[in-house]
Parts: C-alpha cells; structure tokens; sequence
C-alpha cells in the first residue's frame, strides 16, 4: 500500500474567498474525486486544530494499492484541476508518498 500525505498553508485571501471558504472549497472538490477515481482507496481531509508556527492549515491523507495507482490519481485530469486551484490559493504545500503494510 501507499500511503499520500500532503499538506498546505492556505493564503488569507485568495480567489476572492477566505482563507476559511477555500479550504472548504478544496475540502468538496477533493473528496468529490473519490467516486470519480477508483484508485484512490481511502481519504481522509482535515484542518489543523492547534495553529501552532510549526503547523500547516490543511492535510489530506490518501491510500493508494500501488505507485501506478497513485501515480492514475496523480495525473487524473479532475486532480489535476483541483490542484490548480489549489496553486492559487496556498502559499505552500510538502507531501510525503510511503509504501505500508497495513
């Protein structure tokens, strides 16, 4: 298995939403990819909770059964879109793909 953690900062204002109706754009456009791409396992969404500096705004974790899989859900054009928008309304982003034993 393989596991797809990715992590944002969200800018204050973008796309003429908050920071908080972007994430909650990102948050239904993502979750909105799960029947429409099969390869992707499970998803999980979810918003920091502490606001520390350390912390990012927004982490989606992905499970994918292989890197073929992920790399389908990698170059799917309705990801793709949705990583578009996502470029112009975060300020930066980090992600880590491991392989699992579940």
């Amino acid at each position: 298995m393989i596991k797809h953690i990715v992590m944002w900062r969200f800018l204050d204002k973008a796309e003429e939403h908050t920071k908080q109706e972007n994430m909650d754009i990102v948050r239904e456009r993502a979750l909105a990819l799960r029947p429409i791409i099969p390869q992707i396992k499970s998803m999980q969404i979810g918003k920091d909770i502490l606001h520390t500096i350390a912390s990012y705004d927004y982490v989606l974790i992905a499970d994918f059964e292989n890197e073929t899989d992920l790399q389908i859900y990698i170059n799917h054009p309705d990801h793709k879109k949705v990583g578009e928008y996502l470029s112009k309304v975060t300020a930066s982003r980090v992600v880590v793909d491991f392989q699992y034993n579940p």
